[in-house]
């Protein structure tokens, strides 16, 4: 059951914004299939708020290419692209191997970098063990990395690509083993860009965002999967 939201005490953006980060998740994990129907009142019930925060969170969503909105029939789920998803993991790499390159070139490491490394370069009794926190540690590490390039632009399409591909993301790290990999090939590609190493650097960073783009999209199947198993016996 969703807790009901006081209304009083949050602004009309920020329940659009809500209702945006609720209605995509529901996605994301599955509440709701592929090629399922609603109306908007059924989701204002759901999500206990007014039709008019619902309606802009909807047509974000179908901005974003999630749900579709059908003649006088309501909404719809579209089918989940993986297509879609695998382009935005490659722009992310291009993107993150271009600051490599950037920051390989640098005479000195600039100050988030050695952020960076006070976070990553630590004996594994002091890693970070709480898998929510260390998803938002991993998101950081590749926002920062591209930050710290200086270019302001290149920084500002990554933070997009990383808001879109955040909740399937997030799945990664639904697995315990992804924390010590995590540490450890974050570490590798660090040592390599302040090592000036270059062609390491961004051969190591491919294969850590390739590794995690597999990983995402075999969790993704399995639990679609799992979901729809789950929809056929309760009908």
């Amino acid at each position: 059951m969703i807790p009901k939201l006081k209304f009083a005490k949050v602004l009309p953006d920020s329940l659009a914004s809500q209702a945006y980060t609720r209605l995509k998740a529901d996605i994301f994990d599955f509440h709701f299939l592929p090629g399922d129907r609603f109306s908007e009142n059924e989701m204002s019930e759901r999500l206990q708020m007014s039709r008019t925060p619902v309606r802009e969170a909807l047509f974000r969503l179908q901005r974003e290419g999630y749900v579709e909105v059908l003649h006088k029939a309501g909404w719809q789920i579209r089918p989940f692209d993986f297509q879609m998803f695998e382009q935005l993991y490659d722009v992310r790499s291009v993107l993150e191997c271009a600051a490599v390159e950037q920051l390989c070139a640098m005479p000195e490491t600039p100050p988030l970098l050695q952020e960076l490394a006070a976070l990553w370069f630590v004996p594994e009794h002091e890693r970070i063990t709480d898998v929510p926190t260390l998803s938002v540690h991993d998101e950081r590490f590749h926002e920062q990395l591209v930050e710290a390039s200086g270019n302001i632009e290149m920084a500002r399409i990554h933070h997009e690509i990383t808001e879109r591909i955040r909740v399937i993301r997030r799945l990664e790290f639904t697995k315990e083993m992804r924390i010590e990999v995590t540490y450890t090939e974050h570490a590798h590609i660090l040592r390599a860009i302040i090592e000036k190493r270059t062609c390491q650097a961004k051969d190591l960073l491919r294969a850590h965002i390739a590794l995690s783009q597999s990983e995402v999209k075999k969790i993704t199947i399995q639990m679609l999967h799992q979901a729809r198993l789950a929809a056929q016996l309760s009908a």
